[in-house]
């Protein structure tokens, strides 16, 4: 029902709009992730002799800084558009492993728990052009496939995310004229968890920041000479 809603939502802020191209582009990214675990059981779990430091305990992970790819489609009116984009992102967490379930020991170095996505991303994208400097903002939500993952820190927990996942998105954006039709912009993005991955009672969320930068082709303003009035061209036509 939750996603319903937000669908719907989405949907009515871009169904006034006049839906038409408005540009095509493509980008590179930094990004900053980090992973936030909540262990609803740590009294039951502090009593297991054997193995009591096995179960993550909560904690917030050190940040893991990596990199990340995309191309999108721009539609809609003079300010309120949609933006659809496809993108290649890397995300996970630097963690200090285990050495020892038993006695709690760490490696004393950290170690990268990484998930790999392909992303379906959606935006309502409010657009204000003032001169040269054109100001926006990005509302939406990301679909997410995990490609491939790699985490060998708590390895019972990490390691059992789903395949499909989503999460939400907001971010702003500076966009600036470099030539007739091709565009240059930067934007930082707040992509959490909406939902938190949840197994034997520890909940793990994930939390990126993204800096991109790219180029966005959009079409030409037509001149007043671009209209269809008719030319003279002399006695001969």
């Amino acid at each position: 029902m939750k996603k319903l809603i937000v669908l719907f939502l989405f949907f009515s802020l871009i169904s006034g709009a006049q839906i038409k191209y408005r540009g095509f582009g493509v980008f590179g990214s930094l990004t900053q992730s980090a992973h936030r675990y909540i262990n609803l059981d740590t009294d039951k779990k502090a009593t297991d002799s054997l193995y009591k430091y096995y179960y993550a305990q909560s904690h917030i992970s050190k940040e893991f800084f990596n990199w990340g790819a995309g191309a999108f489609l721009e539609l809609g009116g003079s300010t309120a558009r949609w933006q659809t984009e496809v993108e290649y992102a890397n995300k996970g967490a630097k963690e200090m492993g285990l050495t020892n379930a038993y006695t709690g020991d760490r490696t004393g170095s950290y170690a990268t728990n990484k998930y790999t996505y392909i992303q379906w991303n959606n935006y309502y994208k409010g657009y204000y052009a003032a001169g040269m400097a054109h100001w926006y903002f990005l509302l939406g939500a990301r679909l997410e496939y995990l490609f491939k993952s790699s985490a060998p820190v708590f390895p019972g927990f990490s390691d059992a995310f789903p395949k499909f996942w989503f999460s939400g998105d907001v971010a702003l954006g500076f966009e600036m004229p470099i030539a007739k039709k091709f565009h240059a912009f930067v934007e930082y993005h707040y992509n959490p968890d909406v939902l938190r991955h949840t197994h034997d009672n520890v909940k793990i969320g994930n939390r990126t920041l993204e800096l991109r930068a790219g180029i966005v082709m959009r079409p030409r303003k037509r001149s007043i000479d671009d209209c269809n009035a008719p030319v003279y061209r002399g006695p001969n036509y």
